[in-house]
């Protein structure tokens, strides 16, 4: 008998390590698309509205009365 041989049946053996595995659990995209939907209409929000507000006006239209 050689010394790689062995009693125990290498199909057997596989079997059994897949059942320990831990099992994988697939990655959800839900989570990365609904952010990038949120963050892409809060950006397209925030552009409308610096375009429809009117400009801030930091000094006086009129001269003061003097």
């Amino acid at each position: 008998m050689a010394a790689n041989d062995s009693a125990l049946d290498a199909d057997a053996i596989a079997r059994a390590r897949a059942l320990l595995a831990p099992p994988v659990r697939p990655e959800r995209l839900w989570p990365a698309v609904s952010a990038a939907a949120f963050l892409a209409i809060s950006a397209l929000a925030f552009a409308t509205a610096m375009v429809i507000a009117p400009p801030v006006i930091t000094h006086p239209t009129t001269s003061a009365p003097g």
